[in-house]
């Protein structure tokens, strides 16, 4: 399939006035062709088209919305080397890279159309009625969630294909039944139209209402307010800045009906390394450190943005490694020349506070638009007085954290933020801090990962990517995962209705098929 460079407004394709240009992020040249870019119009045309195909696509069923899906996952591994290509000269990443993102892509599309299967994301509850009880009768109560409405999702800048047009916000949205209206990531719009394409003939060979589905690019921020401020869309899916997610938000609370926006902004994912841990493997451990720092030019939201470590002989010999490690990493692109440009800005800032040390930087390079690593080192008492540490770098940075005591490395902790994750690594001779530790993490992280790396987040029924804020805006709640899909959903209950006019997941005979609870007591279905 070739680019035309055309919006895609509830399947058809629509051409403006006004036009934008894709850049490869390796050299910073204008890639062809040139994109047209949505005003106000486009985005009303696109809104009412997803309010008009809202009613008729929620009422097709789950077994028709699943097949939808699948055939989605289908249409982008049907794409080729040409999305490949296209996303790693738009992006900057690796073909590697971008090949197992498009897996990840197709099988959370797939993950969500076996959830529709088994029935449990309606979460049916039925109280039957109780017309002897005193002093009163109890009436019948039937319960179970329905979808919002239109959904405006985000792409993200650094996840070209898993976060973006088919990401993990598209998936989930329309499992619940929800159409969506994607908001292009400027940075690459030729794989954000490759995979419009893809949705649009998955939607055509299924039997979609039109409206489902649309694409909306353009480069300003105000493309994406006028969308969160239309009054047919019903919430928000959005991974970036911190800025930008408070933006969305504030806009969506200034609504006359306010919505919400599961935005996922700004963590810096704590790892600590306990004490007999650290003594036993200092080498190894600073190795897959930097190899987790720097993956990916540092540029995921669960890059590991400091470490802590009670102060001793192994902490310098981790140290030490990790300079040696850090010499052997080469610099490449980062996504955008904005984001190059924040990334720079961010480490000099560290590079000239006074109460911060270099533990080294990664090897230079040739070209303005890469991202020299850098690891940093601060005294706890320095960290606790001085939060400008603890911001975000987007980037191949951390910084390291001596904690004088247990103590100080439990107040450290307190102060975080939210974050979308905390690492811990140990041994048995660490476990008993590793247990005081756990309800202090429970308390500020989504994801607590036992000797591992925060970076990569696995697709399955139990992750949980998201996190108190500013990790994300409502802590409740994941964009990777089948829980997911409940950010799109909300409760209704039905009293005292004949069979007849119930929805079908609720009649007498249909709940039964379905995980539920009848009367308080859990069931699992037939």
């Amino acid at each position: 399939m070739g680019l035309s460079g055309e919006l895609f407004v509830g399947g058809g394709r629509v051409r403006t006035a006004e036009t934008f240009r894709a850049v490869e992020a390796s050299s910073g040249e204008y890639l062809e062709p040139p994109f047209d870019v949505a005003g106000a119009a486009i985005v009303d045309q696109a809104c009412e088209l997803a309010w008009s195909a809202f009613q008729p696509f929620r009422e097709l069923g789950a077994e028709r919305r699943a097949r939808f899906l699948e055939l989605i996952a289908e249409q982008i591994m049907g794409l080729g080397d040409a999305l490949l290509h296209r996303a790693a000269a738009e992006s900057g990443l690796p073909l590697a890279r971008l090949t197992g993102e498009r897996a990840r892509t197709a099988n959370q599309l797939r993950l969500f159309a076996g959830e529709l299967g088994r029935g449990g994301w309606w979460r049916i509850r039925v109280d039957p009625a109780q017309p002897e009880r005193l002093p009163q009768p109890r009436p019948d109560l039937r319960q179970y969630q329905v979808p919002l409405g239109p959904v405006a999702v985000f792409g993200a800048s650094n996840f070209p294909l898993a976060f973006s047009v088919a990401g993990g916000d598209t998936a989930s949205a329309l499992a619940a039944g929800c159409p969506v209206i994607v908001k292009g990531h400027p940075a690459h719009p030729g794989t954000s139209e490759l995979i419009a394409q893809a949705i649009v003939a998955a939607a055509e060979m299924s039997g979609m209402p039109a409206g489902v589905f649309s694409l909306l690019n353009g480069p300003s921020n105000e493309l994406g307010a006028a969308l969160v401020r239309h009054p047919y869309i019903r919430a928000v899916g959005f991974t970036g800045s911190r800025a930008g997610g408070l933006a969305l938000m504030q806009i969506a609370r200034e609504r006359a009906e306010p919505i919400p926006v599961y935005a996922e902004m700004s963590s810096i994912n704590p790892v600590v390394l306990l004490p007999a841990a650290l003594a036993a493997d200092a080498p190894r451990l600073a190795k897959e450190f930097v190899e987790s720092v720097t993956l990916g030019t540092g540029q995921f939201c669960t890059n590991p943005g400091f470490l802590l470590a009670l102060e001793s002989p192994a902490l310098d010999r981790f140290i030490a490694a990790a300079a040696d490690a850090l010499k052997a990493v080469t610099p490449t692109a980062m996504l955008t020349g904005a984001i190059q440009k924040a990334y720079v800005s961010r480490v000099e800032r560290l590079l000239q506070h006074p109460r911060v040390s270099v533990i080294g930087r990664g090897n230079e390079s040739a070209s303005a638009r890469c991202g020299r690593a850098a690891l940093f080192c601060a005294d706890a008492a320095t960290f606790l007085q001085h939060a400008e540490i603890s911001e975000e770098v987007f980037g191949p940075s951390s910084v390291v954290i001596r904690c004088a005591n247990e103590a100080q490395l439990f107040e450290v902790l307190q102060q975080l933020e939210g974050q979308l994750t905390a690492s811990l690594h140990f041994v048995e001779q660490d476990e008993n801090l590793v247990r005081a530790l756990l309800p202090l993490l429970e308390r500020t992280v989504g994801r607590v990962i036992a000797n591992g790396w925060p970076t990569g987040v696995e697709v399955a029924h139990a992750m949980v990517h998201g996190g108190p804020f500013p990790a994300t805006s409502d802590g409740r709640s994941t964009s990777v995962g089948t829980l997911a899909i409940e950010r799109f959903l909300r409760p209704v209950c039905y009293q005292n209705f004949p069979d007849s006019l119930l929805p079908q997941p609720l009649r007498t005979g249909a709940f039964i098929l379905h995980p539920h609870r009848y009367d308080g007591e859990y069931r699992t279905g037939a």
